[in-house]
């Protein structure tokens, strides 16, 4: 089907390939700009164009121009965003980054850093060794954006990374001569490689190999020398252009050859850029596009062209999938026309989405021939309704778009259980990219380089722009994350406004408005306030983070100690409070430390823990300070027992005791003092270790010692009870088997504590017999007891009879082995158990 709506700016190179001219804006330039006399420098994917005077030119000044170059930033549509007065040294090339940073090479080496809006950022020397810059590339490498100079030398020296500038010679072994007429770049494999162009051979050098290529071009045509090289954006092709007007097209090794083109044209090219597919990896499906002064010739690789003349000199723009043209009055697109696209506007065209389209323009006109187109691709419903939608995202005409669209929405009613996610995203995408492709934004993206880019990377672009408004809404609709462009927007609050509480009353604002699924944090903010001397201001948003792990770091850092300490206590945050502290106590005078933290509880308490453990000093002056008298006696009391000097600090923590009102602790520390004073007379006396002895032990071994008399003194003397006195005498008798005396002791007077322990210590000793002098003499209740664990059973048996025990008949019964007994003990059982 021919269709020859929207193919007008079509044109053909080879069978298939079809490339389209699309006209994005008609440009509007200052007065004072003329391309004809200037050099650009435009960013990839829609960015800034920077425009200079080109210094190989003379240009008649009037008196009030200034002979210093001046670089002009402008958008897409020829508006200016900055202007920067060059005043260092001789620039030698510009550039832009993958940030969207305009990047200036010096003739000494140095390379300067701006922002488009002619902030300065920063800037580096390539090296010591570079001071004579003759000529420099700047390209995408596989880390970043790279910059090769040459020196006047024909040294060469790369950097691949300018946000880690560590720049090597290209190689210690390449000499260069005089006859060098071009040179470039190519990064494949996350390798650099440079194509230098002497004469009729081209030198592949791979960055830090000492190995080179060689390649000498030979063409149907003569030549003398290549005038002009081009690397495609993706790196794999590669053209050149003579002398004498061919072009030579192949792959970036040059190991194959797709064409040659006699151009027919004997002047110098201004440039020489590749037109690239970037969906397909055909290389006959691209083209390489040449500009002259008021011409462009665009050849493809199969060696058919097609000529463009304007009315000013060109710029071409090289984009992952077209390439942009810059005039004094257009900025237009050439790219191969998308499969999508050609399937329905192509000529001759019978695919299914073509039928679709048709078939739904018949339906807006109430003809019966809708439901004919429809008949004809019933079971390719869904390949064209796909082709639709694609073939709208390819297009910058909203009328366009509209009608693809709607086609697809046609198309999809008549397919049972469609998933409609992919048109809805379409739809999304499409009035994004309309939006950035307005004037009054002006970034021409196709829907390639949008999917390459991600709509995060689109969305810092407009907020680095201060599309503020735009990007909250964009992000809205995208359900994407707006916290980073409210940062930004606040960021360039504090920079340029200057009523601090104004600026922090419309932060706050903004912030708590914002619709989000988790509150703003102020912390990035108040950092950025901080940076830039803000103090006052930044402590002012801090207070209003509702993160104290964020909060309390920034508010140490900015001198606001005690309310990072509030902050920490308010937490709970043992870890905050104790940083906090530290900051504190290292940044402050001690007392007024001291006076600070007394009136937070929680924090006093972590730090007295903190002092326990590495500053007893500090500690004691604090107990002290608040005469905690009951803190500085037991510190004191705790320290005593770790350095031995007990005896000496007895009076002191005494003393604090009473102060504390503490009367039970006051008098053992003073039966203490006693109780020492006994041990050193002991430890005299007998020449044995005393010290640290507690009452009880200290008795016990003066029994064993057989000093009764000092014993029964100690006893008196610090109220022993009667019953541990008595334990302490017959453990003694038995450890030193002092069986007699241990009798002797029984018989003396009634026993306090009866006469289980005299059996429990005998027994202990394995004295059985011994044991049996104290079992009568047991109380009833716990006679039966100690006689099983004597092991008198037959005793026992008697007992457990009158006492009509049955079950301890039958224990005794399952453990005696003497059948008689035995015998006996089934008897009693028989004889209660009978009375039962």
């Amino acid at each position: 089907m021919s269709l020859l709506c929207n193919t007008g700016d079509w044109f053909t190179l080879g069978q298939g390939n079809a490339f389209r001219k699309i006209e994005l804006y008609n440009m509007e330039w200052p007065a004072s700009i003329n391309l004809d006399n200037m050099v650009v420098h435009a960013a990839p994917y829609g960015g800034p164009i920077a425009v200079v005077k080109d210094p190989k030119l003379f240009i008649k000044l009037d008196g009030s121009t200034s002979t210093r170059p001046i670089i002009r930033v402008f958008n897409c549509v020829g508006k200016l965003i900055s202007s920067i007065n060059w005043d260092c040294g001789i620039l030698v090339t510009l550039g832009w980054s993958d940030a969207e940073e305009l990047i200036g090479v010096q003739d000494d080496g140095t390379i300067f850093i701006h922002d488009m809006f002619g902030n300065f950022l920063h800037k580096f020397s390539v090296g010591k060794d570079v001071t004579d810059v003759a000529d420099a590339k700047i390209f995408t490498s596989s880390s970043g954006t790279g910059v090769a100079v040459m020196t006047s030398g024909f040294k060469i020296y790369i950097l691949n990374n300018i946000k880690d500038p560590k720049s090597r010679p290209l190689s210690d072994l390449l000499n260069i001569t005089s006859n060098l007429t071009c040179w470039e770049m190519v990064c494949k494999d996350r390798t650099t490689s440079c194509l230098l162009a002497t004469g009729n051979e081209i030198t592949i050098v791979r960055h830090g190999d000492n190995v080179f290529t060689n390649h000498t071009l030979t063409m149907r045509n003569d030549f003398q020398s290549i005038s002009l090289l081009s690397v495609s954006f993706d790196h794999e092709h590669v053209a050149l252009l003579t002398n004498t007007g061919c072009l030579w097209m192949g792959s970036w090794d040059l190991k194959h050859k797709y064409c040659e083109f006699v151009t027919g044209r004997l002047e110098r090219a201004n440039q020489l850029v590749w037109c690239v597919d970037g969906g397909s990896s055909k290389y006959e499906s691209q083209a390489v596009i040449v500009s002259y002064m008021n011409l462009i010739l665009i050849v493809g690789a199969t060696g058919e062209s097609s000529i463009y003349t304007y009315d000013s000199p060109t710029t071409l723009i090289p984009e992952m999938d077209c390439v942009r043209v810059l005039t004094n009055y257009y900025h237009e697109l050439v790219q191969k026309v998308p499969p999508s696209t050609s399937k329905i506007f192509g000529i001759n065209i019978s695919e299914p989405a073509s039928f679709l389209f048709e078939a739904h323009r018949k339906f807006q006109d109430r003809s019966h021939q809708s439901d004919e187109y429809l008949c004809l691709i019933q079971h390719k419903l869904p390949a064209a309704v796909t082709d639709c939608i694609e073939a709208a995202g390819h297009e910058f005409d909203p009328n366009t778009q509209k009608s693809l669209v709607r086609a697809a929405y046609f198309g999809k009613s008549f397919i049972p259980g469609y998933s409609c996610d992919a048109y809805i995203t379409m739809c999304k995408t499409l009035k994004v990219l309309n939006v950035l492709r307005d004037r009054n934004v002006g970034i021409p993206i196709t829907i390639q380089q949008f999917n390459h880019l991600k709509p995060v990377v689109i969305l810092d672009r407009l907020v680095f722009r201060k599309y503020y408004g735009l990007s909250i809404h964009i992000a809205k609709y995208l359900k994407l994350q707006e916290t980073r462009i409210l940062e930004h927007w606040a960021f360039q609050k504090i920079i340029h406004d200057k009523n601090d509480e104004e600026i922090a009353r419309k932060i706050a604002a903004k912030f708590s408005s914002a619709d989000l699924r988790e509150p703003m944090s102020y912390a990035n903010v108040a950092d950025k306030a901080q940076q830039i001397g803000k103090t006052k201001l930044a402590i002012t948003l801090l207070e209003l983070e509702t993160k104290k792990k964020l909060q309390v770091p920034l508010l140490l850092k900015l001198g606001a100690c005690e309310k990072a300490l509030i902050a920490a206590t308010q937490s709970g945050d043992i870890d905050l409070i104790y940083m906090a502290i530290l900051e504190m106590k290292n940044t402050t005078a001690l007392a007024k430390f001291h006076m600070t933290i007394r009136r937070y509880p929680l924090a006093q308490n972590l730090y007295k823990k903190y002092c326990q453990l590495n500053s007893l000093s500090t500690l004691k002056d604090i107990h002290s300070q608040e005469d905690d008298f009951l803190s500085q006696a037991e510190l004191a009391l705790r320290e005593a027992l770790q350095l031995g000097n007990l005896d000496a600090s007895i009076p002191d923590i005494s003393g604090n005791y009473r102060k504390a009102a503490k009367t039970v602790e006051a008098d053992l520390a003073d039966e203490t003092k006693k109780l020492i004073r006994h041990q050193k007379l002991l430890q005299d006396k007998y020449q044995k270790d005393f010290f640290g002895l507690p009452l009880h032990a200290m008795v016990r071994r003066l029994l064993q010692l057989g000093d009764q008399r000092y014993a029964e003194k100690l006893k008196s003397e610090f109220k022993m009870s009667e019953r541990r006195y008595w334990w302490l005498r017959i453990q003694t008798y038995a450890d030193n088997y002092q069986w007699d005396e241990m009798e002797k002791f029984a018989k003396a007077k009634k026993s306090v504590i009866g006469y289980e322990p005299f059996v429990e210590v005998c027994l202990s000793k394995a004295n059985v017999a011994e044991a049996k002098k104290y079992l009568p003499r047991c109380s009833e209740e716990n006679k039966l007891k100690w006689y099983l664990r004597a092991g008198c059973y037959a005793d026992a048996a008697t007992i457990a009879f009158m006492q009509k025990d049955i079950d301890s008949l039958l224990k005794i019964h399952d453990h005696c082995n003497d059948p008689s007994l035995m015998s006996t003990v089934e008897n009693m059982i028989g004889q209660l158990s009978s009375k039962k």
